[in-house]
């Protein structure tokens, strides 16, 4: 379990003083894939290293399995950091070696033997489906490829824990599902714990089943994904989750509602049944739906007629049915 609790982080330049990490606390649970989203500058990347203390926090505390790792000597640190492994943005392959050898690498330096190295990498390298490109350089790689390599690289010291920063940002969308459609597979059948650091909603979504929002190094919001996504509180949870509106959607005058499904209801001809049932004549203006564990989430947004007891009786079905909705633009 990873407790981080009012983690801050200082940067002293010459000219100011940046908080790039203010009293952030979580509790990653194990198992949990746990993602740390918000836009660039928020200090996610900061806050994932302070995780691995590659970033020593300026004040609170980190711990992993309740030891605080900015108490452990060099020696403890090293030995700690085999439990906690990361996979970067750029991948971070050494051009020079082969894939079996850039994942054998982190063996070697921790001093295991040659020929139970080779076989652990290549167990990895099949786990990550790459077992024919084990005598392949990185520039002979795709990104998707290389990113596979990275990630069996990570795992070669069988960590607890494995950081994500930004893992899936430089990839096309189909390689990016794939990505990550491997990286909770490996959650599942490994049983590893994973953060992911991205700005990406639909990362969070595919594979997450916590979130916390981070804005400006603060922790805006945090909870199951399912709960933050059907109803933001914050601004910045808002601006990253909910549809934007389009101009078309902002000039249309007349009362507007926002409705979710919360992945019972999803399938369910709400709109339909609500137009038959209440000759309510309603407009569709926007509309999103996601799966998020497996279940089908939505989000629409609503323009109610302009005669009153036509909306109060739209209304008040909504209600009888148990299906959450409120004014667009404001928390449900």
């Amino acid at each position: 379990m990873i407790e981080l609790i009012e983690v801050s982080k200082v940067f002293e330049t010459q000219t100011a003083t940046v908080e790039a990490v203010q009293d952030v606390s979580l509790t990653v649970e194990d198992g949990d894939i746990y993602g740390i989203i918000g836009l660039s500058g928020a200090g996610k990347s900061t806050l994932v290293r302070c995780i691995n203390c590659l970033e020593r926090p300026t004040s609170g505390k980190v711990l992993i399995d309740g030891v605080d790792i900015a108490t452990l000597n060099p020696k403890q640190l090293r030995k700690q950091r085999h439990k906690v492994s990361m996979i970067f943005q750029g991948f971070n392959l050494l051009s020079q070696r082969t894939a079996l050898k850039n994942v054998c690498y982190p063996l070697e330096i921790t001093g295991v033997p040659k020929e139970k190295a080779i076989k652990k990498a290549k167990e990895l390298l099949k786990i990550v489906d790459l077992s024919d490109r084990e005598i392949s350089y990185p520039s002979q790689l795709s990104g998707g490829q290389k990113q596979r390599v990275a990630i069996a690289r990570a795992l070669a010291t069988d960590p607890k824990i494995l950081l994500c920063d930004e893992a899936t940002s430089a990839l096309d969308p189909n390689t990016t599902r794939s990505i990550l459609s491997l990286l909770k597979q490996i959650n599942e059948k490994l049983g590893v714990t994973i953060v992911v650091i991205t700005h990406e909603m639909k990362v969070v979504e595919q594979i997450c089943n916590k979130v916390a929002v981070l804005n400006n190094g603060k922790v805006a919001e945090k909870g199951l994904v399912k709960d933050v996504f059907l109803s933001p509180k914050s601004a910045i949870a808002k601006e990253l989750i909910l549809p934007p509106a389009s101009g078309e959607t902002k000039s249309v005058d007349g009362e507007k509602i926002r409705i979710v499904f919360d992945g019972v209801n999803a399938l369910e001809p709400i709109v339909s049944n609500l137009i038959l049932e209440c000759r309510c004549p309603v407009n569709i203006l926007s509309a999103d739906t996601k799966d998020i564990g497996g279940k089908i989430y939505g989000q629409m947004i609503l323009q109610l007629p302009d005669d009153k007891a036509l909306s109060k009786r739209a209304l008040a079905f909504l209600e009888e049915h148990g299906i959450t909705y409120g004014k667009e633009g404001e928390a449900l």
